[in-house]
């Protein structure tokens, strides 16, 4: 969907899922394709017991955040590699009056420092390929370079988390990872060669936009 970086970064927030996501260290923008994969994997968690989830490439927070306004008993781990984002997740958290004690905000190089295991982790991590690229303009010319841009087609990021997760899921665990449709083939690949089951879905747009990968009990 067509956005406005410019204009979303000068008023400071944007919408999703219900809470407000402040943008005061210049996040990757949430956007409405995202919002679409996060409330399907909301759908899915139970509200009745304690989940632990993880929000890997967390930027500002927004998946983590839904995950906490909506799922009752859920604690959510936001990973993310930039310094300048972690008080940004944490005033996201307060503002949206969400509480802080269900929530642990780590900087983290992909899987450094995370404490799993995890029942959902969330990935929304830098996926457009440098030698394809398929970001507008102004996304390109406004928003952070190292929330846009993987090395090997886009795919490099999304191979580490594939890697990590029979350490970081629980037996039955599901992950979801937003990416280039053009992925789907090495997502699928990779998960087997791990003993992962990988389905790959549509956006609301009907592109192929992200991947729920499930651990099979041990």
């Amino acid at each position: 969907m067509l956005t406005d970086p410019e204009e979303d970064y000068a008023r400071g927030f944007v919408p999703f899922l219900g809470q407000t996501i402040f943008l005061d260290s210049h996040p990757l923008i949430p956007r409405t394709e995202t919002e679409y994969w996060v409330e399907r994997a909301i759908m899915e968690m139970p509200d009745e017991k304690e989940i632990r989830a993880l929000d890997l490439f967390a930027g500002s927070g927004c998946i983590g955040i839904a995950v906490l306004a909506h799922v009752p008993h859920s604690h959510v781990t936001f990973g993310e590699k930039e310094s300048r984002h972690l008080e940004t997740i944490r005033r996201n958290i307060h503002d949206n009056n969400l509480d802080l004690d269900r929530a642990s905000v780590v900087q983290s190089d992909i899987w450094s420092g995370i404490a799993g295991p995890f029942e959902y982790i969330l990935a929304n991590p830098p996926y457009i390929s440098k030698k394809r690229v398929t970001a507008e303009g102004s996304v390109i010319a406004y928003e952070p370079d190292e929330a846009l841009f993987a090395e090997d087609d886009g795919f490099y990021f999304i191979q580490k988390i594939i890697h990590g997760l029979t350490q970081f899921l629980v037996p039955h665990g599901v992950c979801f990872i937003e990416h280039e449709p053009f992925h789907t083939p090495r997502i699928h690949s990779e998960s087997v060669a791990y003993g992962l089951n990988a389905e790959t879905e549509c956006d609301q747009y009907g592109v192929l936009r992200y991947s729920r990968i499930m651990r099979a009990m041990s």
